[in-house]
């Protein structure tokens, strides 16, 4: 409630009248609603922006109305190159409806539709409105059945976000891009891929190997869900040495259990994968939660990296067997090799982060 009362609050300030020899608060400020016949919605702008982009000189000229209607098709033509709606993967063209001045916010105010066919699953919205201001911000409104859904600020190193709609067709591309998004940060994380390499140098049974791979997968679970219910938040500065320093214990574990015989690789899979959950979670809040299916953002997102996981474990577990089938001295001077290489590629990301 609070973040629904500051932005139009921070609005009404910013496009309030202001000397126009200095450059008032730099936002603009739009609104989008969902309906069964695509896209409406209603954008304010800067006179001063306007005035700049389009060569007017004077911004206190877009307080005649008629100049403003005679300029509509310039400022289309302006900023549908600058502000994209893309539903379900499908860009909507969009056009003016109306622009009239709002003489004493010294703004300019477009009213907007782009038709489609129903109420999108995914929407994308990408603006980059006035480049020319660095720090220029675009406050978005996102309204679903004339109800307030969704709220961000878009910016120079911010141009685009997500709303997921309430409909089964918006549950469905939840699911979709999290689970997508899963393994994709599996697939990118070489850090993440080292340390479950790491765990499976030393081979095993089956039902070993599944028992290191489900401790690992319920310890960055939970951490996973507390952090991004931002219930317990380490810092980054803490998760991401800490990351490093497990993937050099799984090395120096691997090198000392031939001496010792024991294995608790599971327990070291559970306690590693705490730490592993919390660096997942500041991807998870990077990609933005949609707040009405949080539950299945998050089950979706641990079922992309678990793919990705099993992935890894097919390729290096048989690719293993294969070698220890084969010679089993061959089998060991590679788990020793990898464990030093496991190692030193702990070490160097700990002294780097």
């Amino acid at each position: 409630m609070f973040q629904r009362g500051l932005i139009p609050l921070v609005l009404y300030l910013s496009l309030a009248p202001a000397r126009l020899d200095a450059h008032p608060a730099p936002f603009s400020y739009l609104d989008v609603h969902l309906d069964a016949g695509g896209l409406s919605g209603r954008l304010v702008v800067h006179a001063i922006d306007v005035a700049h982009d389009l060569d007017l000189g004077d911004p206190e000229r877009l307080t005649d109305a008629g100049l403003v209607r005679q300029i509509a098709p310039s400022l289309q033509a302006l900023l549908e190159q600058r502000l994209a709606f893309v539903a379900d993967g499908r860009r909507l063209a969009w056009s003016v409806l109306a622009a009239l001045p709002v003489a004493d916010q010294s703004a300019v105010q477009i009213d907007w539709r782009a038709p489609g066919s129903g109420v999108p699953g995914r929407l994308t919205i990408e603006a980059v409105l006035f480049p020319y201001d660095p720090n220029h911000q675009t406050f978005v409104n996102v309204y679903e059945a004339d109800a307030l859904a969704r709220q961000a600020v878009l910016n120079r190193t911010r141009t685009r976000f997500d709303f997921y709609s309430g409909t089964r067709q918006g549950l469905r591309a939840v699911f979709t891009a999290f689970t997508a998004s899963g393994i994709h940060h599996i697939a990118i994380g070489p850090d993440h891929i080292l340390f479950i390499i790491g765990l499976l140098l030393l081979g095993g049974t089956l039902p070993r190997l599944l028992a290191i791979v489900t401790a690992f997968t319920l310890g960055h679970s939970l951490t996973l869900a507390l952090a991004t219910l931002d219930i317990l938040n380490p810092p980054a500065h803490i998760v991401e040495p800490a990351i490093a320093l497990s993937i050099v214990y799984v090395g120096a574990d691997n090198l000392l259990v031939g001496k010792s015989g024991r294995d608790v690789r599971p327990l070291i899979a559970l306690f590693f994968g705490l730490v592993h959950g919390f660096g997942f979670a500041g991807v998870l809040r990077e990609t933005g939660l949609p707040d009405r299916a949080l539950g299945l953002s998050l089950f979706a997102f641990n079922v992309g990296v678990e793919i990705g996981q099993a992935a890894i474990v097919v390729v290096v577990a048989s690719a293993l067997s294969l070698v220890r089938a084969r010679s089993a001295t061959l089998a060991r001077r590679i788990a020793i090799a990898g464990s030093i290489g496991v190692m030193i590629a702990g070490i160097f990301w700990f002294l780097e982060r």
